[in-house]
């Protein structure tokens, strides 16, 4: 990936938007296998695809995850951060219902909290550099 992005334009807007999310699971459990990043990368590019948004990469380890999401300025980021983890919880827990296991009271995956920071300064090839190189479980 090159250090520019191609710039999106909106109907009254031209704009190049990217945040780099990171969520954690629940006291920060050890829950991924290679198998549940693959199928949640899966889950993350389908919700983004609603939001209109780009999951430019994905990658974690067994208790986070790294999204680096381009995304268009009328999305609300903290409406894309309560469905990408509603939705890739509810998903996972139907899905491998060996993982519920991991799920905390209330059926709860992620942690309440979450990273969010905008890559104003910070090369995008950078950033995807660090997260590929995420140590994925084995």
């Amino acid at each position: 990936m090159a250090d520019t992005y191609p710039i999106r334009t909106g109907r009254h807007c031209t704009f190049l938007l990217h945040a780099h999310l990171v969520f954690v699971t629940k006291h920060r459990a050890q829950v991924f296998t290679d198998e549940h990043l693959r199928y949640l990368e899966q889950v993350m590019r389908q919700v983004c695809e609603q939001f209109e948004c780009e999951l430019v990469e994905f990658n974690g380890e067994d208790n986070h995850i790294h999204l680096l999401v381009n995304y268009p300025p009328k999305v609300a980021l903290s409406k894309l951060v309560n469905s990408l983890k509603g939705v890739s919880s509810r998903y996972l827990r139907r899905d491998y219902p060996n993982i519920r296991r991991h799920f905390w009271r209330d059926a709860r995956l992620w942690s309440g909290s979450y990273f969010a920071g905008s890559l104003a300064d910070a090369p995008l090839s950078v950033l995807h550099q660090y997260i590929e190189q995420q140590n994925q479980p084995g």
